[in-house]
């Protein structure tokens, strides 16, 4: 099943996809929500990001088996960075390079704390694609990394949340201006995303919408303004942003 946010008459509206049309329910995070009897056709819908979440978590360091080495740390992103696809990436000029990294992103769907592995999937609200976009040379500059990861749109989220996902076996693909940069799968990720949810609910509280980026196995690629940069996941969809100056 697939779960969106539209972006009708200036106002966001949750709607879940239902006999081929997108349908309004009523509580954008209940299990069996009610509808409220508007719906619109898939095509053409003006998608907003997934989620709107009052959190956003990335999981540092989890790029390759070897990071299960390194101990487990995240780090936290500005809400206000989530953006939809279609909507633009903004790069300040002099702030060095910046790179795009296509990741899966897990979407939260009910409060929870001290979350252990086996009961990760009851929290669970859906996946979606995440672009965990960094400005790579302010990270040595900021060990809290505000500077590299808070920048306005440095994270894409969509187009959708699927629910039907096997999370540790997704290929994902980076494409910058229509060229392939990255290739990759989940399955290469240091820790699953199970042990990441019992890891960040360790230590925060997560709530209704808010997101984990999972992590980037070699799915990172500079980016320019004047570039289109564009995430590919299987079972989920294609994420396409622009990038422009601020």
């Amino acid at each position: 099943m697939r779960r969106a946010r539209l972006r009708v008459d200036g106002s966001i509206v949750p709607v879940r996809e239902i006999d081929g049309a997108w349908h309004e329910v009523a509580d954008e995070w209940a299990l069996s929500p009610a509808l409220t009897g508007r719906s619109w056709p898939l095509e053409g819908a003006h998608l907003a990001s997934p989620s709107d979440p009052r959190i956003i978590l990335g999981m540092a360091h989890n790029g390759s088996a070897a990071d299960r080495a390194i101990p487990r740390q995240a780090f936290m992103k500005s809400a206000r960075t989530a953006i939809g696809s279609g909507e633009p990436i903004r790069i300040v000029p002099g702030h060095g390079n910046v790179v795009a990294e296509a990741e899966l992103a897990v979407v939260i769907g009910v409060h929870c704390r001290n979350v252990s592995a086996a009961e990760a999937a009851t929290v669970i609200a859906g996946y979606t694609i995440g672009n965990d976009v960094t400005a790579t040379d302010q990270i040595g500059l900021d060990e809290k990394m505000i500077q590299s990861k808070s920048g306005d749109g440095f994270t894409p989220l969509g187009p959708w949340l699927v629910t039907d996902l096997d999370p540790d076996a997704v290929p994902l693909e980076l494409f910058v201006n229509g060229e392939l940069r990255c290739q990759s799968d989940t399955d290469r990720l240091a820790w699953n995303i199970a042990e990441q949810i019992e890891y960040l609910s360790e230590y925060v509280t997560l709530g209704p919408g808010d997101v984990i980026l999972t992590g980037s196995p070699d799915t990172a690629s500079p980016i320019r303004p004047g570039e289109t940069v564009r995430a590919a996941l299987d079972g989920i969809g294609i994420l396409e942003n622009p990038v422009l100056a601020l």
